[in-house]
């Protein structure tokens, strides 16, 4: 409970005191300061009720923003450490892939002879 809510409530308890004590001794004008102080009391409680909302709001907003940049963090995190494991894999692979091509020298230029006819084959203009 917040100042307002506080201040509302006591203020609306006191104009009702007031419209009851107008009410036993007779004495409308006090009556009307009554409803007055019940019916500015009671706005006073709500916009303290809307604060304290408000603030609740805020607060979840921001625990929400953290939540969400640190999942942001972590997954920029993970994908640095996959691009990187990627990355190695694929020099591993080069290097393997030149290994191979240098001992094989004999199948690897049949290999490629062999794709680039295969490539100009289905390249050709069918006519």
């Amino acid at each position: 409970m917040n100042r307002d809510q506080f201040r509302g409530a006591s203020r609306h308890l006191k104009g009702r005191a007031q419209t009851a004590l107008g009410g036993v001794t007779g004495d409308p004008a006090r009556q009307v300061r009554g409803a007055v102080n019940q019916v500015a009391g009671g706005a006073q409680y709500a916009y303290g009720s809307a604060r304290d909302r408000a603030e609740d709001i805020t607060r979840d907003g921001r625990h929400l923003a953290d939540a969400a940049r640190e999942r942001a963090d972590d997954l920029i995190e993970n994908g640095r450490r996959y691009a990187g494991e990627a990355r190695r894999h694929g020099r591993d692979y080069g290097r393997r892939a030149v290994r191979y091509a240098d001992t094989n020298r004999t199948s690897t230029l049949l290999g490629i002879a062999a794709a680039a006819f295969a490539l100009g084959f289905l390249a050709r203009s069918s006519r």
